[in-house]
């Protein structure tokens, strides 16, 4: 195991995975930018770094920076945690390639197979998983979705390669939108995720969107820890994730199931993911679930831990992120197939600092003057701040998860 962790990132997941550390008994590091100089995760963790101002390409999106930080701090691995460098496959491979520190989450090599959707899409149609019609190389001209949009019919979702949560999302609903659209995903690709390479999908209108939690070890053994159904979003991210889904029979989830093991062994992946998939839900009866021959698709690979592994974790008892590290250290999956059990149901709610008189928008800063996050049996918080903190929203409207 590892004798101290670098968390390239900030807030809730930092503490989550500062605290998984912690059990384990690895002594923790956490980096900051100028904006969150007394943030939670800095008080949180054994020692702290500041790599830059509050702009996140100078700071959490700096690949040197990081690195610097990990080897002032003597660290010898680095969490990634979810978003900024987490999904970046180049960030990935340098620090895989870097003699003294170790990468948690799948190789670089992996990242660039799973995580790049285009390339997803081909090993998972190799791997006999149904995928959505779409592109399989990136896109460049509006152009292309229009020619998309002829062959296929609209709307089209333009998403971008590292993208995630909604972010570098868009939608054509006409071959007049095209051009906007393309350029308004390109962008937010490169501001959030340092790539502004984007790809076609035909836009379902009212699917479920169904999750399979996968951990995966480097000694062949795959495991799938069941699914999370994500499908109340607004704006195209989530915002309540439950488990298990209440729409599915035991035969659609096992199959759904089995779909993500084996994407995940075709991609030859290690380390914790989710696999993603959409779930055509046809008019229904009262009570009716959706059976084995539901219609469902391969949506992408997020190669990460999730907002909402919490959910997953209550149900099964299994610590995800202690898995990651013990599988970065080398270390074998300690359980089998069958002896993965979802016990009960839980729900997730996000919990984010908005304007509720203004249409939802983001705070833009201001104080935490009151902040009593609940407890008690069968409730569980994940987060970062204490009441009386600074209310940091200069990359995430998210403050905690209930």
């Amino acid at each position: 195991m590892f004798d101290k962790v670098l968390v390239a990132n900030r807030g809730e997941i930092a503490v989550r995975v500062m605290r998984a550390c912690e059990d384990l008994g690895v002594e923790t590091v956490a980096v900051y930018s100028d904006a969150d100089k007394h943030s939670g995760h800095v008080r949180h963790a054994d020692e702290a770094y500041n790599i830059g101002p509050a702009r996140a390409a100078d700071s959490y999106l700096d690949h040197g920076a990081v690195i610097e930080a990990a080897e002032k701090a003597d660290a010898d691995a680095i969490h990634p945690g979810y978003g900024f460098l987490a999904e970046n496959a180049e960030f990935a491979g340098t620090v895989g390639a870097h003699e003294d520190v170790t990468w948690i989450g799948p190789s670089a090599e992996s990242m660039e197979q799973a995580g790049e959707k285009t390339k997803a899409r081909t090993i998972m149609r190799e791997a006999d998983v149904p995928i959505v019609p779409g592109t399989t190389e990136p896109v460049e001209t509006a152009e292309a979705v229009r020619e998309f949009g002829d062959e296929h019919g609209y709307p089209i979702a333009i998403k971008a390669e590292g993208g995630g949560g909604g972010r570098g999302m868009k939608i054509v609903r006409d071959p007049q939108e095209a051009d906007e659209q393309l350029e308004t995903a390109k962008r937010e690709g490169e501001a959030y995720f340092d790539n502004d390479s984007v790809y076609l999908e035909r836009y379902l209108e009212n699917p479920r969107h169904i999750e399979v939690q996968i951990l995966a070890d480097e000694h062949g053994n795959v495991r799938h820890l069941g699914e999370r159904d994500c499908s109340l979003q607004r704006r195209h991210q989530k915002v309540i994730e439950e488990g298990p889904s209440p729409a599915l029979t035991d035969d659609l989830r096992e199959t759904i199931g089995e779909a993500a093991r084996r994407g995940a062994e075709a991609a030859d992946y290690h380390n914790a993911g989710t696999f993603e998939f959409l779930v055509e839900d046809e008019p229904r009866d009262d009570g009716e679930l959706l059976g084995a021959d539901a219609d469902f698709y391969f949506l992408e690979v997020n190669t990460r831990i999730q907002v909402e592994h919490c959910v997953t974790e209550e149900l099964t008892e299994i610590d995800i992120v202690k898995w990651q590290l013990r599988v970065a250290a080398g270390e074998e999956l300690s359980f089998s197939q069958d002896e993965v059990d979802l016990e009960g149901h839980a729900i997730e709610f996000r919990i984010n600092a908005e304007n509720a008189a203004d249409d939802f928008a983001p705070a833009t800063g201001g104080t935490l003057e009151t902040y009593d996050p609940p407890g008690g049996i069968g409730v569980r918080v994940d987060d970062a701040p204490r009441q009386g903190d600074d209310l940091v929203t200069d990359y995430d409207s998210m403050i905690a998860k209930l």
